[in-house]
């Protein structure tokens, strides 16, 4: 090779890689936008862009740019979005993922590509366990998490019969699952219901029948505005305990607001705590966007710092992405979550605090209170059925 020829390929190499070290990052964020959950994927998205705004529009001090789709809740949809993001778009990192059965659907060819993963809202046991895969994360919770809180609050508060209901998919029964592992009582009753389904008229009366001691729900989005607002239409809510999981929260507050009064939610976050940045990062949401943020929110800003971290940690170059994904891995140990103590499990599942809100209203304004810590630093079930790779 003469010398002409190698100066060539060195200059080629050269601005390969700068090319590299220098090109944006690009992530791909897919959420629920549309339809009775749209609040859930928008608070997800908008905590997300509240972070990158505030890094300047940058991740790991490089440009970041962000494709946004809307799933629906399909999961035949979230599972060609995430072809789409692998396959056309080529991005560095795929955000938000929907629930959990969009997560499934869309996970085989994530796996295969070998593309960065990070979910904002689903964790279901599959993936904490025997299906766990190096590139996938939750940085938001697994599903079972605070469900077991409140079934060890249950426990704890001395309910002797429970009776559970959630919506038939892969979530809801992780939840009834996690729900049922803490608490030693009895289940009155274990009911599913369509997803999205607007009337629990039949399946209140059926419960109120029951007379158990307490209630445990998991209905996030519109379906627990509906069902929280027929509970309380029919005279309940003063005379029974109602228990929940992403039920309750600042999604649904609003339209809930003295319906949800006296309810006990489990969660990883809310605007009772006083975590180091929480109060900024509320007072920066509530001024952006007008209204409080909700844990889906914090969990979305959680991960755009994430991959801040992790981005940094590779210098920017995001092609190798084994290395990347070790490198958001690590990042977890760094971040700063708003939720408190924060680490991922060999899983790449969260180990975090689980807490109980009350919902209160102090003055004529309905908001949380922080009844205490159920479950701290907890790990889930399944990671021990974890194999790392």
């Amino acid at each position: 090779m003469n010398t002409r020829n190698r100066w060539t390929l060195s200059a080629l190499a050269l601005v390969a890689a700068a090319g590299v070290a220098h090109a944006d990052v690009k992530i791909g964020f897919s959420a629920p936008l549309s339809g009775p959950v749209a609040a859930v994927g928008q608070d997800q998205y908008d905590g997300f862009m509240l972070a990158l705004e505030a890094r300047g529009g940058k991740l790991g001090g490089q440009p970041a740019q962000v494709l946004r789709e809307d799933d629906q809740l399909k999961p035949e949809l979230g599972n060609q979005i995430a072809r789409k993001f692998v396959d056309r778009d080529k991005v560095d990192a795929i955000v938000g993922l929907g629930f959990s059965n969009v997560l499934m659907a869309s996970l085989p060819r994530i796996v295969e590509s070998g593309t960065v993963a990070i979910a904002t809202n689903a964790g279901p046991s599959v993936l904490a366990g025997k299906g766990c895969v190096p590139n996938v994360f939750s940085v938001a919770w697994q599903n079972d998490g605070s469900a077991e809180a409140m079934g060890k609050y249950a426990q704890d508060t001395g309910y002797k019969r429970v009776y559970l209901m959630a919506p038939n998919y892969q979530a809801g029964k992780d939840y009834i699952g996690g729900f049922k592992r803490f608490y030693k009582g009895e289940v009155v009753d274990e009911v599913y219901t369509q997803v999205n389904q607007p009337d629990y008229s039949a399946e209140i009366a059926q419960l109120q029948a029951a007379a158990p001691d307490a209630v445990f729900v998991f209905y996030p989005g519109g379906m627990g505005v509906n069902f929280v607002k027929q509970f309380s239409q029919a005279g309940l809510s003063k005379k029974l305990p109602l228990l929940s999981a992403f039920t309750v929260d600042g999604t649904t507050l609003p339209s809930l607001r003295d319906a949800a009064v006296g309810t006990v939610s489990g969660a990883v976050w809310d605007v009772a705590l006083t975590t180091q940045g929480n109060r900024e990062f509320i007072d920066s949401f509530t001024t952006k966007y007008g209204r409080a943020p909700s844990a889906y929110a914090a969990v979305g800003y959680d991960a755009a710092n994430l991959l801040d971290i992790a981005v940094r940690k590779v210098g920017g170059n995001t092609s190798d992405k084994a290395a990347f994904a070790a490198a958001v891995r690590t990042a977890g140990s760094e971040l700063q979550s708003l939720r408190g103590p924060f680490r991922f499990n060999h899983n790449n599942l969260p180990i975090q605090n689980y807490y109980a809100f009350q919902t209160v209203s102090e003055g004529g304004r309905i908001t949380a209170k922080l009844m205490g810590t159920p479950l701290p630093e907890h790990q889930d079930a399944y990671a021990a059925q974890c194999k790392p790779r």
